[in-house]
């Protein structure tokens, strides 16, 4: 076993998991807590981002995410089952992860314009906000399945390597 992914990125992530739930649960009534917790979630994903620059290698953007070209080829060879495996996030996953930042900046952003002066109560940014919301949840759902499929298909436990941080070294062909 190698460590693949440190401390921050791990606490990062779960922690999303944990404010972008709550606060799709408290959305409806929950107003301080919903707008808490959706400005929790964009410290998570500021923090994010600037270690996706500074911090070690597997957390780094350049690491994981990679050319159209090079994601899509990447995709074809997982409809054919010939993908390699990655230690780190894999071309799909990485922009599956730029995708959930960017939805969780953006329902945030929306969420928050939506607390201002200028544009309480104006119903697109209600909706605009609502749509996000709803995108994001399909984002998830991918993403868990894609972590399920890649699971499966190269033998090892994704969701308890984001919780230790750590994967078996050698590859799928060693």
């Amino acid at each position: 076993m190698v460590k693949v992914w440190d401390p921050l990125v791990r606490v990062g992530h779960w922690s999303l998991v944990t404010f972008v739930a709550l606060s799709w649960a408290t959305g409806e009534g929950g107003k301080g807590w919903h707008e808490g917790l959706g400005y929790a979630a964009l410290v998570v994903i500021t923090i994010r981002i600037f270690w996706g620059f500074i911090g070690p290698r597997t957390a780094r953007f350049a690491e994981f995410v990679r050319a159209p070209s090079a994601t899509i080829a990447y995709g074809l060879r997982v409809l054919a089952g010939t993908e390699p495996r990655y230690l780190g996030h894999n071309p799909l996953g990485g922009w599956m992860i730029v995708f959930l930042i960017t939805g969780i900046a953006l329902t945030g952003f929306t969420g928050w314009l939506y607390t201002t002066d200028q544009y309480w109560g104006v119903k697109w940014v209600g909706e605009l906000h609502e749509g996000l919301a709803s995108t994001l949840l399909v984002l998830i759902a991918l993403h868990v399945a894609g972590v399920v499929f890649a699971s499966r298909r190269h033998h090892e436990n994704l969701a308890a390597a984001m919780l230790h941080g750590r994967k078996r070294a050698e590859d799928d062909n060693a």
